[in-house]
């Protein structure tokens, strides 16, 4: 009962945060686009954030973005983008437009030294993210920041996950990303071609992005890469898709994406790590809840750490440990048992860590909050930085290319292109 009150407490407060008051030096936020995700991403979480205010919106229709701006008690509307990054009063720029629209807009935001928190993909392709995070303007001192929202990695659950995964000595990785079809509506920016739309862009993105963080290490090859196709006229667009890369040192991982679940499903984001047998470097076992080892004899160890819903894990997650050890005397098994252990963890204290943050806090706070640290010059843990994304649009195209569909086109603001 405990556990259901505070899953439905935590919950509420996710969804319904009560609003903290603001600092004097607070970073003034802009939103380019009256879209609904922001709402998710940034404006619930800033309500809790002292240090930021969202302070504007513009939109291509400025009577949305006005019904938009009421709607969420958000204090000014802008006539433009233009407008918006203009005024000096904006310090930073949340970009939910269309994928096809994100290197320009981050461009145009960083020219006018404006931090950018961009929606996933940051950009279309790796001809996009080449130019963009090899920017001089991002070279420079003092250069704004860019932010690529993969927010799922900055949550304890995250960091607490990957202290189980022994990097080098995984030998297979599933992860799986799958939403009913109403999350992407058909007619969705999300769906066509020529905005930047598919699966593999969408949440496609979170396991191809979880492999990495894994493995520690990039794909040296996308092997297989299996789409379904929109329906004509947009069968350039993948609904869903299923791809293996190769690792080094023999390592395997695959991904499932899915924006074409059955209306009645629930999204399902689940990892999956499988390591290889390996010695443990222990001469008593009976912390493992084994006997104590006789002389001749080594323990080997198979694990398995399973991760449930990573990507909302502050609404309810759960992390599992299983460990086979094995007691082997030569080539001979003397004995086989198993440990189980779960764990939840919902803010960093849970985990023994000093770092800030409550049970409350999504995975969008939580990256909120190192968003601002980094804009104040503090560095924390983790971070998504522009050799990370530019490594990521390269994966991305990389399983595009395999499966036989385009690679997105390269937005007309790209110099050259």
């Amino acid at each position: 009962m405990a556990s259901l009150f505070s899953f439905i407490a935590r919950n509420w407060q996710i969804y319904s945060p009560t609003e903290l008051p603001k600092s004097r030096d607070a970073l003034k936020f802009g939103i380019l686009g009256a879209a609904n995700i922001a709402e998710t991403v940034l404006i619930k979480p800033a309500k809790t954030h002292p240090g930021v205010i969202v302070q504007s919106v513009a939109a291509r229709d400025k009577q949305r973005a006005t019904e938009y701006a009421k709607l969420h008690s958000i204090p000014q509307v802008h006539d433009s983008y233009e407008a918006m990054l203009n005024d000096p009063a904006i310090n930073a720029i949340y970009i939910p437009l269309p994928v096809s629209h994100h290197y320009e807009w981050t461009v145009k935001a960083i020219s006018k030294r404006k931090h950018v928190l961009v929606e996933k993909p940051s950009v279309a392709n790796a001809t996009e993210a080449e130019a963009l995070f090899n920017s001089p303007l991002l070279k420079s001192p003092n250069a704004p920041i860019v932010l690529e929202s993969l927010h799922y990695i900055f949550q304890p659950a995250w960091r607490v996950f990957l202290t189980f995964v022994d990097k080098p000595n995984v030998e297979r990785v599933v992860s799986v990303a799958k939403v009913p079809a109403y999350v992407v509506p058909k007619g969705s920016s999300q769906r066509q071609y020529e905005t930047g739309g598919g699966s593999l862009l969408n949440i496609g993105m979170y396991p191809m992005s979880v492999l990495r963080e894994v493995m520690g290490a990039e794909p040296e090859e996308c092997t297989r890469c299996i789409v379904k196709r929109a329906p004509s006229p947009n069968e350039q667009i993948d609904e869903s898709a299923e791809a293996t890369f190769s690792f080094s040192n023999g390592r395997k991982g695959e991904i499932v994406s899915d924006i074409s679940g059955r209306p009645l499903s629930f999204p399902s984001f689940n990892i999956t790590v499988l390591h290889k047998e390996v010695e443990v470097p222990i001469d008593d076992s009976n912390a493992t809840g084994g006997p104590k080892l006789a002389p001749g004899q080594k323990l080997h160890r198979i694990r398995r750490v399973t991760l449930s819903n990573f990507m909302m894990a502050a609404a309810w997650h759960r992390l599992d440990i299983q460990d086979e050890y094995i007691i082997r005397q030569a080539e001979r098994v003397v004995k086989r048992w198993t440990k189980k252990e779960s764990r939840k963890v919902y803010t960093f204290r849970d985990a023994g860590i000093d770092e800030p943050g409550e049970a409350h806090w999504s995975s969008f706070r939580y990256q909120l909050e190192q968003f601002v640290n980094r804009v104040n010059g503090k560095k924390g843990v983790d971070w998504v930085g522009g050799e990370y994304s530019l490594a990521q649009a390269r994966m991305v195209d990389m399983a595009y290319e395999k499966c036989g569909l385009p690679v997105k086109r390269t937005s007309s603001f790209v110099q050259g292109s």
